[in-house]
């Protein structure tokens, strides 16, 4: 499977570079056209790779007390984080913005990458303390976005693959549309996710639905889990 999904991302690159030297010449407009569609399947499948936080998502919505709604919210703002900031890496001048980062490979942000996890550290620390206290807090949504945001701040390296070769061509607006698309599949896949988990969440609600003390028992255990979930590889990233 793995194997499979980076031959579809080489293959799919590469065709994307052949189109931008296409239409960086004057030409091939409606080839392009019909090629677009395959950019929000790349980005679906590109999810599926290590590194866009899936299990941190998944931890954080079983953790969470948000419903389906704000299950999805949190995905896409991971999503739209995730790939928006390598557009930005991209459109305020990669080679700058790389060395300040201290770069250690291509799409490699170290920088960003412990500042998300150390974030997500915080966010961890913080469920564990409300899993243990006797209030709940509400504002469910902002917090599922908040997380999203956090979690997404490490660039997504296909779109700034996507993005430098389409503004080394003069043409990066082609990057640009190429990578919204992406960003849909990525929430596609992202979503999917969360709903599962938002699932997951809600089978142990139901079995515990009748014992309401035991209920609010699990709940406060899955919190907590989630946190120490998340405490510990924002550890393990920085260590």
């Amino acid at each position: 499977m793995l194997a499979w999904i980076i031959e579809f991302q080489k293959e799919t690159y590469l065709t994307f570079g052949e189109h931008v030297r296409t239409l960086a010449g004057g030409g091939g407009a409606t080839a392009f056209l019909a090629f677009l569609p395959l950019g929000l399947v790349l980005g679906a499948v590109h999810a599926l790779m290590p590194g866009h936080s899936k299990l941190l998502l998944a931890t954080y919505v079983a953790g969470s007390s948000g419903g389906m709604r704000n299950a999805l919210l949190t995905a896409f703002v991971l999503a739209a984080t995730h790939i928006s900031i390598s557009v930005l890496i991209v459109l305020l001048s990669l080679p700058v913005i790389d060395y300040m980062f201290g770069g250690s490979g291509p799409g490699s942000s170290p920088l960003l990458e412990h500042l998300s996890r150390g974030l997500i550290g915080l966010i961890g620390l913080w469920m564990i303390w409300r899993g243990m206290s006797a209030t709940r807090h509400g504002h469910a949504r902002r917090k599922g976005a908040s997380f999203g945001f956090v979690a997404g701040l490490i660039p997504c390296p296909l779109t700034l693959f996507v993005m430098t070769y389409a503004t080394a061509r003069g043409v990066p607006a082609l990057g640009l549309v190429f990578a919204v698309l992406m960003l849909a599949g990525v929430a596609a896949t992202l979503s999917a996710v969360a709903i599962a988990a938002t699932a997951f969440r809600a089978a142990f609600d139901k079995a515990f639905n009748e014992k309401e003390n035991c209920l609010g028992r699990i709940s406060k255990v899955l919190e907590i889990s989630a946190g120490l979930v998340m405490v510990g590889v924002a550890l393990n990233s920085i260590a």
